[in-house]
C-alpha cells in the first residue's frame, strides 16, 4: 500500500465515494428535467433517451480501455486527464444548441467517467486489504447512494429558477473538484508494479481474463441484476411526471425516497455476510427480485406509491448485489488490477445499458415493460449461477 502524502484516510475514502457518485450524479440529476427538454429540443422521447443510454454504451467501451491503460501508465496521470475532459464536456453540455450536440457532450463526459470510475475501483483494492477492503467497498456503496437520492431533488430544485442546463453547469463545477482532487493523490502503481509490455499488448490482458470462465460467469450473473435498475432509471421520469401526473419537484421526490432505499443494501451484506453462505445470499436475491418483478407487473399500476413500493425491493437488493459481487470479484485478481476493475466496471455497466435501452422501447406501458425486463434478466441469472463452475 502506497501511503498518501495528501491525503489521509477519511479523505481518501470520501474522495473514492466522490468518484463513485460521478455516474448517479451525471444522470439522476438531469431526470426530472427529461420532459423539459424534450420540448426544448423539439425531440421525442427516445432521442432524449439517447443522452442516457449513450452515456452508459460509451462509458462502458471508456471503462475497457482505459483499465489496461492506467495498469501501464499508472492512476495518477489517467485519472487527472479524465478528470479535465469530463469537465470540459459537462460544459459543453450546459451550451448544447441543440439535442445533437448535446449527446456528443455526454459521449465525451461518458470516456472521462468511465476512466473515472475504473482508477476509482482499482484505488480501492491497493489502498486497502482484506476485511478493511471489504468495509471500504461497503461504506463507499452506502456514501454513494446519497448521490441518486439527493440529485433529482437538486435537479427539481434547479427547475424551479433555471433551466435544465443548470444541472450541466453544476456537474461542470464537481468536475473541478475532483480534478484537485486528482492532484493530490499519490500515485499507488509504482513503476515497476506496471505492465511492462506495449500499449496495444496490454490490451491482451482483458483477453486472459475472458478466459476465465468462472470470474466471467459470476461477473455476468451480478450484472444482470444493473439492467432492471437502469431500466427504472430510464423511464422513471416518464411514468411518475406523464402516466401518474406528476410535477417534476413531486417525482424528484419519489425517486429520492427509491435511491434512499439503496443505503439499506449494503448495511444487509455487512450484516449476512457472516451469516449466510454465498449460495445463500445469491438465492436471497433472486428470490427477491423475483418477488419484486410480479408485485410490479400486477400492482404497479394503480399509482405512484404502488408503484415505488413494488419496485423498493428490487433496489435494495441490487444495491447489497453490488459490494457482494465486487468483494468477490477483486479478491479473485491477484495483479493488473486495473484491467480486472475495468472488466468488472464495463459488463455492469453494459447491462446496465442494455436495461435502459430496453426500458425506452416503445412499450404501450412502460410499468408492464420494466416488469418483463426484471423478470427475464432474474431469470437469466438463475441460469447462469445453475451452471456455475465450483
Amino acid at each position: 500500500m502506497i501511503r498518501q502524502k495528501h491525503l489521509s484516510i477519511p479523505v481518501l475514502v470520501l474522495f473514492i465515494t466522490f468518484m463513485n457518485m460521478f455516474i448517479p450524479l451525471s444522470t439522476d440529476l438531469y431526470l426530472p428535467a427529461l420532459p423539459e427538454m424534450g420540448n426544448y429540443f423539439n425531440a421525442d422521447s427516445f432521442l432524449v433517451g439517447l443522452t442516457l443510454s449513450v452515456f452508459f454504451v460509451v462509458f462502458a467501451v471508456s471503462i475497457v480501455v482505459f483499465g489496461p491503460v492506467s495498469d501501464k501508465y499508472g492512476r495518477k496521470p489517467i485519472l487527472i486527464g479524465s478528470a479535465v475532459l469530463y469537465t470540459a464536456a459537462s460544459l459543453i453540455c450546459a451550451l448544447s444548441i441543440d439535442i445533437y450536440m448535446l449527446i456528443a457532450g455526454r459521449t465525451l463526459q461518458a470516456i472521462g467517467a468511465g476512466a473515472i470510475i475504473t482508477v476509482a475501483t482499482a484505488l480501492i483494492k491497493e489502498c486497502f486489504r482484506g476485511q478493511m477492503m471489504t468495509k471500504i467497498l461497503a461504506i463507499s456503496q452506502a456514501l454513494g447512494v446519497i448521490a441518486p437520492m439527493f440529485a433529482p431533488i437538486v435537479g427539481g430544485f434547479l427547475l424551479t429558477f433555471t433551466s435544465w442546463h443548470g444541472a450541466f453547469y453544476l456537474l461542470t463545477f464537481l468536475g473541478g473538484i475532483n480534478i484537485i482532487g486528482a492532484c493530490l493523490l499519490t500515485e499507488t502503481l509504482p513503476e515497476h508494479k506496471r505492465y511492462q509490455g506495449s500499449l496495444l499488448a496490454s490490451f491482451s490482458l482483458l483477453g486472459k481474463l475472458l478466459k476465465f470462465r468462472r470470474f466471467m460467469q459470476i461477473l455476468i450473473m451480478f450484472s444482470l441484476m444493473a439492467a432492471p435498475y437502469m431500466a427504472y432509471l430510464a423511464v422513471s421520469s416518464f411514468v411518475y411526471i406523464e402516466q401518474f401526473n406528476l410535477s417534476a419537484q413531486e417525482y424528484s421526490y419519489f425517486f429520492a425516497v427509491n435511491s434512499a432505499a439503496a443505503v439499506l443494501g449494503p448495511i444487509m451484506y455487512l450484516k449476512l455476510k457472516d451469516k449466510l453462505s454465498n449460495k445463500g445470499l445469491i438465492g436471497l436475491s433472486f428470490i427477491v427480485a423475483i418477488i419484486s418483478g410480479f408485485t410490479v407487473m400486477f400492482g404497479g399500476e394503480y399509482g405512484a406509491i404502488y408503484f415505488l413500493s413494488a419496485f423498493l425491493p428490487f433496489t435494495v437488493i441490487e444495491s447489497m448485489v453490488r459490494p457482494f459481487s465486487m468483494d468477490l470479484l477483486l479478491r479473485e485478481a491477484d495483479k493488473n488490477v486495473g484491467t480486472a476493475a475495468s472488466m468488472i466496471n464495463f459488463v455492469q455497466t453494459f447491462f446496465g445499458s442494455l436495461g435502459m435501452l430496453a426500458g425506452t422501447l416503445p412499450w404501450s406501458d412502460f410499468i408492464q415493460g420494466l416488469s418483463f425486463i426484471m423478470l427475464g434478466f432474474t431469470f437469466l441469472g438463475i441460469v447462469l449461477w445453475k451452471t456455475l463452475p465450483r
